[in-house]
């Protein structure tokens, strides 16, 4: 499971690092709307949740959908623009400009990616235009309950009049909390674009991108990015242009924009110390691995000491062979190591690589 990128004849004057002011506050909102999802950030949420004015925070839970269960494409309008060439503005009221040049239909299809009612890199009318499509944005809407049927009502009947109504409500976010926040990971953030600017430079893209994410591989013979996500998606950069954005707030997400027709961008976490999380092909093997009963009681010996095949053998009841078998899936899965004293091996749980398996469930979940 991934999500691709066909870079296939995309010259390297054409890919560029910039932060994003908007993206930021669109992590800013999901943060507070779901802080189980950023536990480093609780200090923040707390702070900031607790000076909010009653009326903000109630405009903010009209609108939580755009930014709690999906991260919606209004929060990167650049990427819509005509030509796909277009980059993130230096300031919240210059993304806010661009965000306004988007078309209704842009706007709309946008907003609405939290009902799922379009295949999102496929090329297909909108609600606007279809009305089986309004329809079925209407009921899909009504299903998450009556707060998203009210506005995807709304939307749907005066697109401009939601517009504005959202502009104020981030123009407002941003004179509670975001401008003092801005201020303080904006210097982050732009050093983060400046160096991986220069790896683009001096080293390339393969080596830009292995500085972003583990988790971003380039394939130059082909043309293409992968990103390790779980689930499955598709764009091209053509003969526009691919944007990354560093996000400050945003770990663990690694988002990839794939609209169709859109520029592609990919908003990525600025290094932290936190250990790489696993790929989702070696969080499956470890599940997997771990989903046995078998092994499940071979961990239970292996984490109190180490032992050799022979004394789990005997102490199972099974053949050496057998239990050679289940030691190798656990080892492919990087959950038991092996050492050898004198003329015997050794096994032994890695305690640390299994205490982790549920923060990396979370992240590679998340990413």
């Amino acid at each position: 499971m991934s999500v691709r990128i066909d870079i296939a004849g995309l010259p390297p004057e054409r890919i560029s690092v910039v932060p994003s002011p908007l993206a930021e506050l669109g992590m800013a909102l999901h943060a507070l709307s779901e802080p189980g999802h950023h536990p480093q950030l609780q200090g923040w949420v707390t702070a900031v949740s607790t000076r909010l004015e009653p009326d903000l925070a109630d405009r903010l839970c009209e609108a939580e959908f755009l930014w709690r269960t999906t991260f919606s494409d209004v929060f990167a309008p650049f990427a819509g623009l005509p030509g796909r060439r277009a980059l993130p503005g230096a300031t919240l009221a210059e993304e806010l400009d661009l965000l306004d040049k988007l078309t209704d239909e842009q706007f709309v299809n946008a907003a609405l990616e939290f009902t799922c009612q379009l295949r999102y890199d496929l090329p297909e009318p909108g609600p606007l235009a279809d009305p089986a499509l309004r329809q079925r944005a209407l009921e899909l809407a009504a299903a998450r309950g009556s707060v998203q049927e009210r506005f995807t009502r709304r939307l749907l009947t005066d697109p401009p009049a939601v517009r504005g109504w959202l502009r104020q409500l981030l123009r407002d976010c941003e004179e509670a909390f975001f401008a003092d926040t801005w201020a303080r990971i904006q210097p982050q953030l732009a050093a983060d674009a400046r160096h991986k600017t220069e790896l683009l430079r001096r080293k390339g893209l393969k080596e830009a991108l292995a500085a972003v994410s583990g988790a971003v591989t380039l394939d130059e013979a082909a043309g293409l990015i992968t990103v390790d996500k779980i689930m499955e998606g598709h764009t091209a950069t053509g003969d526009g242009g691919l944007v990354l954005v560093p996000t400050s707030l945003g770990r663990p997400h690694l988002m990839v924009l794939h609209r169709f027709g859109w520029q592609p961008a990919l908003t990525y976490p600025v290094s932290g110390s936190r250990p790489q999380a696993p790929t989702v092909e070696q969080l499956t093997r470890r599940l997997d691995a771990l989903a046995h009963p078998v092994r499940m009681r071979l961990c239970r010996h292996l984490a109190r000491a180490p032992h050799t095949t022979s004394e789990l053998a005997d102490a199972h009841g099974m053949s050496a062979p057998e239990i050679s078998r289940h030691l190798s899936v656990l080892k492919k899965a990087g959950l038991v190591t092996t050492r050898r004293r004198g003329r015997y091996a050794q096994h032994q749980l890695d305690l640390s690589a299994v205490a982790r398996l549920g923060s990396d469930f979370i992240e590679g979940v998340l990413r």
